[in-house]
């Protein structure tokens, strides 16, 4: 488990080190790419093994008995979280946001409105607009710079039109990890307001200590006939390019409706994300991310220690996943002016703020999941592209 291992990117088709220069006219030779959310770690070895007996025979039909890879979900759902589920819950999509593509076919209409508690992953919006449905964003408040639920503001802003509402637990991009209570008062909201609840937990094993994550299906009884639950081994286990997402539906009605859809548009596997999931849902993958996490903390702390120096910026205290979402508000400077700066004097390539929605407008979010050399000269780089705030 060499975190510090840096393989070469450039020119494999990846979408963080080959589009870099296209979309921020940052060049991958002496650019840093901190955007998209893959990070540039190998894969843990049990995931690799399995690949390399995959193509061994160079043989690649259908994929048969699916048993051992729903068991896997399942154990790991179980040892890792505290979630006991049966394996018949869970459909295989290609990926979590085509999970959530197919629940907005599934339980909505053309039209209607779907609400976000913004800012939030930017996937969301596109899928809902695509999907000729309307965003409502309900923008959440930082206090004591962490986000919070309004829900007294929230209520008054339902006009009845809302059907779904789509959560990110843990939050991309602010890191939180919700408690319980603020769960049970999302459980409470959707109940008032009659929602169905898609429960994005891609994040849910990426962790950091003095923090636990709550499946959603844990919180309230009574809203299980309302709850759909997504998540992935992507974002865990560096294997986005695999394209295989879960869909775990507790209740007989939800999980009913979200077959006949996936019969209607003969969705079926893929051998090597399948297969992969079933590698890493293991001890084995167990003792990887454990490691992992460990030195994302590392990670981390010398990210946030860099950006406390650089006066007016702030980074929200990461509880979860390895994206810091930093303020810049402090600067005084435009949007313009201090995304110019990253960009261009800093060299690195960032996610812009504004495409999370309502409340991301004076943010950018920078990608730590990578190499501590790689995060310790993006520091320095920060530092020389603001020396005179200092």
């Amino acid at each position: 488990m060499n975190f510090d291992y840096c393989p070469n990117r450039i020119g494999t088709h990846s979408v963080k080190w080959d589009m870099m220069e296209d979309l921020y006219g940052v060049s991958p030779e002496n650019g840093l790419p901190m955007w998209v959310a893959d990070m540039d770690f190998q894969s843990p070895q049990c995931v690799l093994d399995r690949m390399r007996e995959l193509t061994g025979d160079g043989v690649f039909g259908y994929y048969n008995n699916d048993t051992p890879y729903r068991e896997a979900i399942v154990w790991w759902m179980e040892t890792r979280h505290g979630w006991k589920i049966e394996a018949d819950w869970i459909f295989t999509t290609t990926g979590v946001v085509n999970a959530v593509g197919l629940c907005l076919d599934v339980y909505t209409e053309r039209g209607d409105d779907i609400v976000l508690f913004t800012p939030v992953y930017h996937a969301f919006a596109k899928v809902i607009k695509g999907a000729g449905r309307q965003v409502v964003e309900c923008q959440m408040p930082v206090d004591n710079g962490r986000y919070q639920m309004n829900f007294d503001a929230w209520d008054a802003q339902m006009t009845g039109r809302e059907k779904m509402l789509i959560l990110c637990s843990p939050h991309n991009p602010g890191g939180a990890v919700w408690t319980r209570e603020e769960l049970q008062g999302i459980a409470d909201f959707a109940r008032r307001h009659d929602l169905i609840i898609l429960s994005d937990e891609i994040h849910q094993d990426l962790v950091f200590s003095g923090h636990r994550h709550i499946p959603f299906t844990m919180v309230d009884d009574r809203v299980l006939d309302r709850t759909v639950i997504v998540n992935a081994p992507s974002k865990t286990f560096n294997i986005a390019g695999l394209h295989n997402g879960n869909v775990i539906i507790p209740d007989p009605d939800l999980r009913a409706r979200f077959a006949d859809r996936m019969t209607a548009l003969y969705i079926g596997t893929n051998t090597f994300g399948t297969a992969a999931t079933e590698a890493a849902y293991s001890p084995e993958g167990a003792e990887w991310v454990d490691a992992l996490m460990v030195y994302l903390d590392g990670n981390r702390r010398v990210f946030d220690a860099a950006i406390a120096d650089i006066p007016g910026l702030t980074s929200m205290p990461l509880e979860a996943t390895y994206l810091s979402w930093v303020d810049f508000t402090g600067t005084g400077m435009t949007r313009e002016e201090f995304t110019r700066r990253v960009e261009q004097d800093a060299r690195i390539a960032v996610n812009y703020g504004p495409t999370f929605g309502a409340g991301g407008e004076s943010f950018l979010r920078f990608n730590i999941g990578t190499q501590r050399a790689r995060v310790q000269e993006a520091c320095e780089r920060l530092h020389k592209a603001f020396a005179d705030l200092q």
